[in-house]
């Protein structure tokens, strides 16, 4: 199949004249302003330059094609593919291909392509330059102390940021390409001898039979076409990093990378529910330090979740409140019933974090204040809104802002509002089995086989551990065992120094006898 498929590509033919027929029909040279065909000689035979004139570095491209306009054409008399391919042609990144088509594909991804008469091949020369961004750190994972580098929107700058860290011939970079039409660049970045090769090749798989048109929305659209399980749960089977050395770290853990063009996040591979909640500022601290660091954030994490559904669920059963805090509830609860103030709440804090979005970054600052404060303070006042119920959902808001993953915030803020309704409409019970029903569906999720709650759902104690407090670098011996890694071994067990001998004592009596 493979083989006909071969076949039936357009062969280059010796004719220049009927190659560029062809190329003009299909890059449409003569309507695209940005596509150039130039005309040149090289040793007396006629030869045409193509690219795409905001991806050719014109400098580059002049100081190597200069000489090739002055062979003479005795230079290339005598198999003039191999002599323009290995002596003429005074650049590294050069490739010869024998289909148009490829010569279509190159010139759109970026390359310039040199096509000269009488030659049955071309020449893709390497010279593209993209229109790219600093490496600045991401807003969204900053830390106090580390690096300030993040990724960009360009694949090859990202894939240089990781060989920067991990300098291993085991790590691999494997390209690929999605989209009938956006021919989307994707890389595939593992450790060989550590990551787990089945899981490699079904994520290989399912990237090769993404038949969509293109992936504009980059590695976003190929999670929801390559990760297994339903569309709708709102849990994140991915994690996203912006982050050069938590890629590494995650690499050398035994995940695997999916890494596409013009985007800046990195897709990591497996991914467990407190794989979310792990952050580098906890890894750049003291041990004590970052422990403490990563329960502030699960306190945060969990009153997020919890405290509107049970605030409101303690203010309208009073009862179910032990004595000593029938001070929980508020005095005054509106005019407005209270569930409702609770939703209210919640859309005016989604209005706040749009609004703040897509407004211009000297503004933002001004509209949340605004909204926050003379909204908030109003509606309080005039009597529609408990100030409790500002208060406290102003709190479960500073709990989603704690959480490192902004895809798990979004996912645990639809538990909290599924929580508050389930709770409104059955009271104690609805709590309970709406706790229940997001538990199951917690255990019954899978990141590429993984199970979700993994070390606490299957249980495992050492893991566990790791993962409740911020383990020192040289008790970090062993790689999560849930990716079934090639190589388990992080690093060797340091053995307990070795005890002196008992008889030494002996021996030295012995010898003063």
């Amino acid at each position: 199949m493979a083989q006909t498929a071969e076949n039936q590509k357009q062969k280059i033919g010796p004719k220049l004249e009927d190659n560029m027929n062809y190329l003009n029909k299909a890059l449409a040279i003569e309507s695209n302003f940005d596509i150039i065909a130039r005309e040149i000689t090289i040793a007396g035979r006629n030869a045409v330059l193509i690219f795409v004139d905001a991806f050719c570095n014109a400098e580059l491209l002049s100081r190597f094609l200069l000489p090739l306009m002055n062979l003479k054409r005795e230079a290339l008399a005598v198999d003039p593919i191999k002599k323009l391919f290995h002596s003429e042609i005074g650049y590294v990144e050069v490739d010869a291909v024998k289909n148009l088509e490829e010569v279509v594909d190159s010139v759109l991804a970026g390359p310039t392509v040199l096509l000269v008469d009488g030659m049955d091949q071309a020449f893709v020369l390497d010279v593209r330059q993209y229109p790219v961004r600093n490496p600045d750190e991401p807003d969204l994972e900053k830390v106090v102390r580390g690096s300030r580098d993040g990724f960009v929107e360009t694949l090859v700058f990202n894939a240089a940021l990781i060989r920067r860290r991990i300098r291993d011939p085991k790590l691999r970079m494997e390209y690929m390409q999605a989209g009938i039409r956006s021919k989307s660049d994707i890389v595939i970045c593992y450790i060989e001898d550590i990551a787990n090769q089945e899981t490699v090749k079904n994520i290989k798989d399912s990237i090769a039979k993404i038949k969509v048109d293109g992936l504009p929305m980059s590695e976003k659209a190929v999670e929801e076409l390559i990760s297994p399980g339903t569309f709708w749960n709102p849990f994140p089977k991915v994690r996203y990093t912006e982050r050069p050395d938590v890629a590494a770290a995650h690499l050398l853990e035994g995940h695997v990378l999916v890494m596409v063009d013009n985007s800046p996040s990195i897709a990591i591979t497996p991914a467990t529910y407190f794989h979310h909640l792990q952050h580098a500022e906890e890894y750049r601290q003291n041990p004590t330090v970052g422990a403490y660091i990563r329960w502030v954030r699960f306190f945060g994490v969990a009153v997020s979740i919890f405290l509107l559904p049970l605030y409101f669920l303690f203010s309208v059963h009073p009862e179910l409140l032990p004595p000593a805090l029938e001070f929980i509830g508020p005095n005054k609860t509106g005019q407005i019933p209270l569930i409702i103030q609770f939703v209210f709440a919640e859309l005016a804090i989604d209005f706040i974090r749009l609004a703040t979005i897509h407004t211009p970054s000297s503004l933002a600052t001004a509209t949340g204040i605004i909204a926050a404060l003379l909204i908030g303070d109003i509606a309080t006042t005039v009597g529609l809104f408990a100030a409790e119920v500002v208060m406290y959902t102003a709190i479960a808001a500073v709990g989603t802002f704690l959480t490192p993953s902004y895809e798990l915030s979004m996912a645990n803020r639809l538990v909290r509002l599924f929580l508050l309704v389930m709770s409104a409409i059955f009271a104690l019970p609805g709590f309970l089995i709406g706790l229940g029903l997001v538990l199951l569906l917690l255990i019954l999720t899978k990141s590429f086989g993984v199970p979700y709650l993994w070390p606490l759902i299957p249980l495992n104690i050492k893991a566990l551990g790791s993962v409740l407090i911020r383990t020192p670098v040289p008790m970090r011996n062993f790689r999560p065992s849930i990716l079934k890694p090639k190589d388990p071994d992080a690093q060797p067990v340091v053995p307990e120094p070795a005890r002196k001998p008992n008889n030494i004592k002996n021996n030295k009596t012995e010898k003063k006898e």
